[in-house]
C-alpha cells in the first residue's frame, strides 16, 4: 500500500462539512470542532457514534467507507502480526500508526498500545483524510 499524501489545503477544503457532519452526528456544537479534536476524548463520542459518522460521510461525499478502514490503512504493509501481538500495536505498528496519524500529537501514543484504542487516537482531521483517500481511491482508473 502506497502513502497517499494529504495537503493541508486539501483537508482545508472538505473540512467544513465533515466538522458539521460530525457535530451533527454527535450532537454537540460546532464550535466544539477542531481538526485536532480528538472524538472520543474530547467529543465524547462512543463506538456506535462511529457507524453514524461514516454513514453520514459517506452520503455527504458519495464515497464507501468500508468498516475498520482507518485501521487497516494505518496498518499499510505490516502483517498483522508485524503490526501488533495479542492486542498489543508492536514497536514497527507503532512506528507505522504515528506515520499515518501524523496529525495525532506524538504525546498521545501510549506504550503499549491497544489495538482497541487505536480509535481513541482518531481526531476530526483524521476523518477528513480517510474521506479523501476514499475520494481518490473511487476517482482512480481501476488497476
Amino acid at each position: 500500500m502506497t502513502e497517499v499524501n494529504i495537503s493541508k489545503e486539501e483537508i482545508a477544503t472538505i473540512y467544513p462539512q465533515v466538522a458539521a457532519t460530525m457535530a451533527d452526528a454527535l450532537g454537540c456544537d460546532a464550535d466544539k470542532m477542531t481538526p485536532t479534536a480528538r472524538l472520543i476524548d474530547d467529543l465524547g463520542a462512543e463506538s456506535i457514534d462511529f457507524l453514524d459518522i461514516v454513514f453520514r460521510l459517506e452520503r455527504a461525499f458519495k464515497v464507501k467507507i468500508p468498516r475498520g478502514r482507518i485501521v487497516e490503512e494505518a496498518r499499510g504493509d505490516l502483517s498483522e502480526a508485524e503490526f501488533e501481538k495479542s492486542g498489543i500495536v508492536t514497536e514497527a505498528g507503532m512506528v507505522r500508526l504515528k506515520s499515518f496519524l501524523s496529525e495525532v500529537p506524538p504525546e498521545h501514543f501510549k506504550s503499549p498500545m491497544k489495538v482497541a484504542d487505536i480509535p481513541r487516537l482518531f481526531t476530526v482531521e483524521t476523518f477528513c483524510k480517510m474521506v479523501l483517500r476514499q475520494q481518490r481511491a473511487a476517482a482512480a482508473p481501476p488497476a
